[in-house]
């Protein structure tokens, strides 16, 4: 373990402060899998009874020390058990190689996170939220449609990764050819995996920074790779995920059963996010008086990471409370 791994494990180890009003612990579960995932459990000081919980990840390449720890602390504060975990093969959670995923097991890790809630003597089993944010929107939202034991489920910033890996950013990549390009590049780097044993990382987010860059490239490095969110842990932080993660995305489209979800769900994205686009299309194919998309006017992608003057913590604590009981 490198010396600044170190330090983190001896102190508290996140990207944002530590509340007062909370109290923190480190848990683990395994998923259907077998797999153990490392989460970080937090509970009002001197709650009682059952509490409402909820579950939180992402973003897509984030460890639960920066945005989802943020979201679970903040829920805590305002009365819920909530968790914040690492997805398989990534942060402090097991499973081999490292850094891959499929969305398959991103749902079945939400699910494996539903699993402990419900039976946590401080839990009400049948007041349990979900929330996701950015790229685990997407899987949030995925679980959704599965798992009905979900009375809430909130994504913030989200990301359709799916779409993503198989039309390009802004759908600009959405052609026979240009799939079969990228899938050319895939399968060729397998080969090269198996050769040389090792699988290649894609690489986190872009650094040093291009003064050309675009301005979500630069939102992202303002996060991942400065004071303000960087984590050894990160995968966006460092060498990103393996290259091949994105051929389980090309092989599985989310949200086909999204017009099923029966139970309650709130899209909360930013106006000036480069991304806001998945969340506008996606909330088209929910149905129901439960579901709600709620845009916040000049934010961006990043800033419902971590800013909390700009994350609608109000509006998230009122929906789970309406929905929780």
């Amino acid at each position: 373990m490198k010396t600044e791994e170190l330090k983190l494990a001896a102190e508290w180890d996140k990207t944002f402060p530590k509340s007062d009003s909370v109290d923190h612990k480190k848990v683990t579960f395994s998923n259907h899998l077998g797999i153990e995932l490392a989460a970080d459990i937090y509970t009002p000081k001197n709650a009682s009874g059952r509490l409402p919980a909820v579950a939180v990840c992402g973003p897509f390449g984030d460890c639960k020390e920066q945005s989802s720890g943020l979201y679970a602390q903040e829920m805590a504060e305002r009365g819920f058990l909530a968790i914040a975990f690492d997805p398989s093969f990534t942060g402090e959670s097991g499973g081999l190689p490292r850094a891959m995923h499929s969305p398959d097991i991103d749902v079945e890790d939400f699910q494996a996170a539903v699993d402990f809630l419900s039976v946590q003597d401080n839990a009400d089993a049948e007041k349990i939220g979900i929330i996701g944010i950015c790229g685990w929107g997407g899987m949030a939202l995925q679980t959704a449609c599965i798992d009905t034991r979900i009375k809430a489920t909130v994504t913030s910033t989200m990301y359709d990764m799916s779409r993503v890996a198989a039309n390009g950013y802004f759908d600009s990549s959405d052609s026979k050819e240009a799939r079969k390009a990228t899938r050319e590049a895939i399968s060729a780097q397998r080969t090269e995996d198996y050769r040389t044993g090792e699988y290649k990382r894609a690489g986190g987010v872009v650094d040093p920074l291009p003064e050309d860059a675009p301005f979500f490239v630069k939102d992202y490095y303002d996060y991942y790779k400065t004071e303000r969110g960087y984590h050894p842990r990160s995968l966006n932080s460092n060498d990103g995920w393996t290259v091949n993660t994105q051929t389980s995305l090309m092989n599985m489209r989310l949200f086909e059963y999204a017009g099923e979800i029966d139970s309650a769900v709130l899209m909360i994205h930013g106006e000036k996010a480069h991304s806001c686009y998945l969340s506008r299309d996606t909330f088209k194919l929910l149905k129901g008086g439960n579901k709600e998309l709620y845009i916040i006017p000049e934010a961006v992608h990043t800033d419902l990471y971590d800013k909390k003057d700009v994350i609608p913590f109000d509006k998230i604590e009122h929906f789970m409370k309406e929905y929780l009981k």
